[in-house]
């Protein structure tokens, strides 16, 4: 018996169709064999064991050899782990993995990269200009997945790179490589093979415009990780995030600086994040944030234009554009600022995403300062949500974003009421709030004119 399936998209239909129902493609179903066809066969019973008697998973962890790196997968590579890195065109994806191949490679291991997308002529480029020359790193340039399977249980290597998922192609299927049936079948066998062998491996894949990994949704749950590579290509600042992690702790970030000669790790980000920061500028406030499990002291910049014309603009980078919505409402009907009529622009400086709710009063502060040109107060730092009432909600992990702040010389911070300081914080002064009102009072410098510009 056969049936029809999406080579877009693998839907199933027991018919042929002109156009799929599910991804609207024309002339994309192909005939094939229909799964569970045949008579059933019987198999035994497998064999249940306790938990206490299973094994960990886990093993000993292999460094990559970039700090970073390890901290985003949670301290190096498992044995079997599949790694998806995913990342938009140009961003450092491949520079990277070429990096850590020949750190892993120079630590003893064999690394094989296999290079889909670029012949071995370019990759030598890259090589060189990274003085990457290691002979334990093997270069296979090919797309057929069964040669990479056949290739990786012949040669054993310590780990494996695939540049990317996208480009390899199972040959049974009729589809173009890059496709949802192609992507799907491919990533299984890699898969399959890295559980088999304990052999780690790490794919990179595409992403499409919206930011979103290119491929089926069911990439992301096969892999073990799922990274991110976050950044602006105009600025030097990479991102890398974990989103998925069966190993460590999801939502972890590292940070990298583009070089000429590649990626630079940054051990401190968060005097990177603060260097070119000016003190008494208006619209400007010192956030303590949490990145997994990594606190960070970022720049919280904000703008607010004359009183517009029509509708206000409303603009955010790094901040969620709903956030800032709900903190311009707080301000106005708890606080008295009105910006209803004024044009707003939120940034975070430095090309970082902050997620967490945890920045809305310092977006607050921030928006307050650049409407009546009063700088902050110096060297403080401003941690607190806000709730529609007006209050100062208390935010996770305060401790870690103190010790922080006062490790960087910062001398006060602006925090919800009821925090009481630990021993490394002595040096802290903690100015607590209980709603808006009140901390807008506690920010400013009072030492300090308003200024226009």
């Amino acid at each position: 018996m056969s049936g029809f399936r999406c080579r877009q998209c693998d839907y199933r239909s027991g018919k042929w169709l002109g156009r799929c129902p599910s991804c609207g493609a024309w002339g994309a179903l192909e005939e094939h064999a229909a799964e569970g066809s045949g008579q059933r066969v019987t198999v035994a019973a497998g064999t249940p064991r306790p938990l206490p008697q299973l094994d960990a998973a886990a093993g000993t962890r292999t460094a990559t050899g970039i700090a970073e790196l390890d901290r985003v997968l949670g301290g190096g590579l498992v044995p079997g782990m599949v790694v998806l890195i995913g990342g938009e065109p140009g961003i450092g994806k491949s520079t990277l993995l070429l990096q850590a191949g020949a750190a892993l490679a120079a630590s003893g291991g064999t690394v094989l990269y296999v290079s889909g997308e670029e012949s071995p002529g370019q990759l030598r480029l890259r090589a060189e200009r990274l003085a990457v020359d290691s002979p334990a790193l093997l270069v296979l340039s090919e797309t057929d997945v069964d040669v990479v399977v056949e290739t990786v249980r012949r040669s054993r290597p310590s780990v494996v790179i695939v540049d990317s998922i996208q480009a390899v192609r199972c040959a049974e299927l009729g589809s173009v490589p890059g496709s949802v049936a192609q992507v799907r079948e491919s990533a299984a066998r890699l898969v399959e093979l890295a559980k088999g062998t304990g052999t780690p491996m790490l794919l990179v894949g595409h992403v499409t415009k919206d930011g979103s990994l290119a491929g089926p949704r069911a990439l992301a749950h096969v892999v073990d990780t799922v990274v991110q590579f976050e950044g602006d290509r105009h600025h030097a600042h990479r991102i890398l995030r974990a989103l998925k992690n069966r190993f460590g702790p999801a939502d972890e970030l590292g940070v990298f600086t583009m070089t000429g000669a590649g990626l630079r790790a940054v051990g401190d980000p968060s005097e990177l994040f603060l260097a070119e920061r000016r003190e008494d500028a208006p619209g400007s406030a010192v956030l303590a944030a949490i990145e997994g499990t990594r606190p960070l002291l970022v720049e919280i910049q904000a703008l607010v234009g004359e009183p517009a014309q029509g509708s206000p603009r409303r603009t955010s980078l790094g901040v969620d554009g709903q956030r800032v919505a709900l903190v311009l409402a707080v301000l106005g009907r708890r606080a008295g600022v009105e910006l209803a009529q004024r044009d707003v622009f939120v940034n975070v400086a430095g090309g970082l995403s902050i997620v967490e709710p945890a920045a809305d009063l310092a977006v607050a502060a921030a928006l307050t300062s650049s409407l009546t040109g009063r700088p902050l107060a110096p060297r403080s730092a401003i941690i607190g949500e806000l709730g529609l009432t007006g209050e100062i909600r208390r935010v996770s992990r305060l401790g870690a974003r103190l010790r922080e702040a006062a490790r960087l010389g910062f001398e006060s911070a602006v925090v919800p009421h009821g925090v009481t300081p630990d021993a490394e914080t002595e040096g802290l002064r903690l100015r607590a709030a209980r709603d808006l009102a009140e901390a807008l009072e506690l920010v400013f410098d009072p030492a300090a004119a308003p200024r226009t510009r």
